[in-house]
């Protein structure tokens, strides 16, 4: 959540472009909230977290994901065939 603005702390005006459908989107969250969109603008500023990682489709990282996912698809149909071989064993279709 938005760290609240202390009484005494000076605002400083700044000019931003945005697009429309940033405007009516910020205005009807406002809205929402009961809030001015001066207020929920500096509240997003304020939850923006640098420490995320942007580049989540990282070609390393898919790499890494997708060799987990075939040792797990090997894994799963050795253990069904050993568990057929069993229930076969058994006479348990």
């Amino acid at each position: 959540m938005a760290a609240k603005m202390k009484p005494h702390e000076k605002m400083v005006r700044k000019q931003f472009f945005l697009c429309p459908e940033q405007i009516k989107k910020l205005e009807n969250i406002a809205r929402k909230e009961n809030m001015s969109v001066s207020e929920i603008f500096r509240m997003a500023i304020d939850s923006y977290n640098t420490d995320i990682a942007t580049d989540i489709i990282d070609p390393e990282l898919l790499n890494l994901v997708s060799a987990r996912v075939k040792e797990a698809l090997a894994d799963t149909k050795k253990i069904r065939q050993k568990l057929n071989n069993t229930l076969k064993a058994l006479n348990i279709d």
